[in-house]
């Protein structure tokens, strides 16, 4: 009777079923030295479950997290760049050292060749694609082809 009651507590502790009191029964029925031969195999299992439940953490921990770096520094440092760009970074009296033109005219010049260069090679990208009206040529045909299935489907009834 208690062998089948164990063969059913281990039935239902292997499908995640079992409560704490069938599992302590489970615990305490495999550490007797009367475990049924067909069930020594779950022996060592209980056994490790009752030693490590007896185990304990002994090391003390830190209830305060140790700052590995100080934030005052990073502020600091903010500072010391911000000084350095202003002071590295004193308008110049010559207007081409950015690249900006000090004349309006010779501005006006640079841009309108850099547009035509990028107008000449847009034109050139467009070239390339003119295969498309041949395309645009097809579809039209088709077109055709359409309004002639229409025809003979009204003469023939389809």
């Amino acid at each position: 009777m208690v062998l089948d009651n164990i063969e059913k507590l281990l039935e239902k502790y292997e499908n995640g079923e079992t409560t704490l009191k069938e599992e302590q029964v489970l615990k305490n029925y495999f550490s007797s030295d009367t475990v049924a031969p067909h069930l020594e195999m779950y022996k060592p299992m209980f056994e490790y479950f009752l030693v490590n439940q007896q185990e304990q953490f002994t090391k003390d921990v830190p209830l305060k997290a140790k700052r590995i770096f100080n934030y005052k520094w990073i502020s600091v440092a903010a500072v010391a760049v911000l000084m350095l760009g202003f002071y590295f970074n004193q308008p110049a009296d010559d207007c081409n050292e950015l690249g900006t033109y000090c004349e309006p005219e010779q501005a006006l010049e640079e841009v309108s060749k850099q547009l035509a260069m990028i107008s000449n090679h847009f034109n050139k990208g467009t070239q390339t694609v003119g295969y498309l009206n041949e395309v645009d040529k097809g579809t039209s045909t088709l077109g055709y082809l359409n309004e002639i299935e229409n025809t003979t489907s009204i003469i023939f009834k389809n």
